[in-house]
């Protein structure tokens, strides 16, 4: 991947960007959420992001959050659009016991958490987002070979130019360095639907 065309979004203090690797050293406080049972708005974290108009397609990331240690530290794929408009996929630590895998997609300034839990003893996760048109898949894998999904989802406003990457927060009181690798973009490998056909009706309508 060419990484001249990706941009910061609230740039850390700290970072490593070369072609084998991307490092993010999270600040503390920083995070991406909307308003959703917390009611605060959040919207600090580093995000590190390229442009496309392409409508079919999938990016595919390692991620390394071994130095992760305290509550909400995260990292994983974004597609922020903008503060009311982007979605997310990470591993966030919990506790000494287990963390949570999981996904916020945040459409028209709310957001929610699609989460599960998994052990703490899990310090990598790869994830494959696929995109088309103004829907998207997030997926995650051990290997970077066998994904499962984690979540489909439209996005309001995502149906035109988008922009999507990678990010890292520490929501609280802490600090740790985030490593990216294996990044590349593929066909899309989220597959047109064949199945049940849509319901003429709602298209009669639209």
């Amino acid at each position: 991947m060419n990484l001249e065309n990706f941009k910061w979004t609230h740039a850390p203090k700290s970072f490593v960007v070369t072609s084998e690797k991307i490092e993010i050293t999270t600040l503390p406080h920083t995070d991406l959420w909307q308003r959703t049972y917390y009611h605060f708005q959040n919207d600090n974290a580093p995000v590190f992001q390229m442009e496309t108009e392409e409508k079919y397609f999938s990016f595919v990331v390692k991620t390394d959050f071994s130095q992760s240690h305290h509550h909400f530290d995260q990292c994983g794929i974004v597609m922020y659009l903008d503060s009311q408009n982007w979605l997310k996929a990470s591993v966030e630590y919990e506790n000494e016991k287990f963390q949570h895998l999981g996904s916020v997609v945040t459409n028209c300034g709310y957001s929610d958490w699609a989460t599960t839990a998994i052990d703490v003893g899990v310090k990598t996760m790869w994830y494959r987002f696929s995109r088309r048109e103004d829907d998207y898949c997030v997926e995650c894998s051990a290997d970077g070979k066998n994904f499962s999904q984690m979540r489909v989802c439209h996005v309001h406003e995502g149906g035109g130019k988008i922009r999507f990457g990678i990010y890292a927060c520490s929501p609280e009181e802490s600090s740790f360095t985030a490593t990216f690798t294996n990044m590349q973009i593929t066909e899309c490998a989220w597959k047109a639907h064949y199945g049940q056909q849509p319901d003429l009706r709602e298209l009669e309508h639209d």
